[in-house]
């Protein structure tokens, strides 16, 4: 059974044991007539729905759809997470870091954060020079930037600290 939260407001139970869908306990039956990778019709009880995959981030199990035009932010959460929840151990996962090393040597063109600054997965950090390419530094996991280890216009060596997070 999985745990299906929409738009962080509406929750629903959905069971697909036994190539039935169950939907807060009650059985639902479904045409789907698959459109491609992404889209779907799907006919529930009389009434047409066109549904479409935005975007769906498979490790954090979240995603967006669009049914019938409208978007909609969904959550999954299996028995499985579930029970690592109700354990105290739902972040075991996470990717919590503890400081972000050059991943070459280079020369740093532009600091993009300050200490405090919250960041999320995929923020850009700094700018590196390396072999006169500039490569945008991006943060691994979400986190807090504790310290700023290099300056504007430093030369650096591949594996130095260059930023450490809280």
């Amino acid at each position: 059974m999985n745990k299906v939260t929409v738009n962080n407001k509406f929750e629903f139970n959905i069971d697909t044991a036994n190539d039935a869908l169950k939907i807060d306990g009650a059985t639902t039956a479904l045409d789907v007539l698959k459109l491609n990778d992404k889209a779907q019709h799907i006919i529930r009880e009389g009434k047409s729905y066109n549904v479409e995959m935005v975007e769906f981030d498979q490790a954090a199990k979240q995603g967006k759809f669009k049914v019938n035009g409208r978007i909609y932010d969904v959550n999954v959460a299996t028995e499985l997470d579930l029970l690592l929840k109700q354990l105290g151990m739902e972040n075991l996962n996470t990717n919590k870091i503890a400081q972000l090393k050059a991943p070459m040597p280079g020369l740093v063109l532009n600091i993009l954060v300050r200490e405090g600054d919250e960041v999320k997965k995929g923020d850009s950090l700094l700018v590196l020079e390396a072999m006169k390419m500039e490569n945008i530094i991006k943060a691994p996991s979400d986190a807090v930037v504790k310290k700023v280890e290099v300056a504007k216009g430093d030369k650096i060596e591949k594996n130095t600290v260059l930023i450490h997070f809280a």
